[in-house]
């Protein structure tokens, strides 16, 4: 009787952590990306690429992405000018103004070879001189109000500090 209810116990503690090892995977699997194709990018890659002129010259690198929300990738941020990033100019390019080309195209601002067999690895052209973007709308990361008081002085949350008693004129 103990061997059969010991079996018993074993066999419900099996099929309870089979259902629970069940109830750990995701349950819209559509939501999941197992991995990148040869027509994908992924940021950590595409940040500090070659942005090619009309001429296939080097004018800038891209810094930054713009997304909103949604998710929806809205424009890449293009340092133009300066050196080593000194003086250097953002500008916000909408997606659809990048076109890409392999990354043997153009000159190149790190001097590093390029794998010709790897298609994610590539540089993007625009049709805008290095001046014309020097010319520009300076792009303008967001940045919140600052909190201040009534007053127009910043608050440290402590009130005036109590004055201490003077002391009642002399002769009385």
């Amino acid at each position: 009787m103990f061997k059969t209810l010991m079996i018993s116990a074993a066999v419900s503690a099996l099929m309870v952590s089979g259902a629970l090892a069940q109830a750990d995977k995701p349950a819209d699997s559509a939501k999941f990306i197992a991995s990148q194709s040869t027509d994908q990018w992924v940021f950590s890659k595409f940040k500090g690429t070659d942005v090619l002129g009309p001429d296939n010259a080097h004018i800038g690198n891209v810094n930054d992405m713009l997304f909103d929300k949604q998710g929806k990738i809205l424009g890449l941020i293009v340092g133009v000018g300066g050196f080593l990033g000194i003086g250097e100019k953002n500008v916000a390019i909408d997606m659809s103004a990048f076109q890409p080309v392999p990354a043997s195209t153009g000159s190149s601002s790190s001097g590093t070879a390029t794998r010709s067999d790897d298609p994610t690895m590539v540089k993007l052209k625009v049709s805008w001189t290095k001046d014309q973007l020097k010319n520009a709308p300076d792009f303008q990361y967001y940045k919140p109000p600052s909190r201040t008081s009534g007053g127009g002085a910043p608050t440290t949350g402590m009130g005036p500090r109590p004055t201490a008693p003077t002391a009642p004129p002399a002769g009385r």
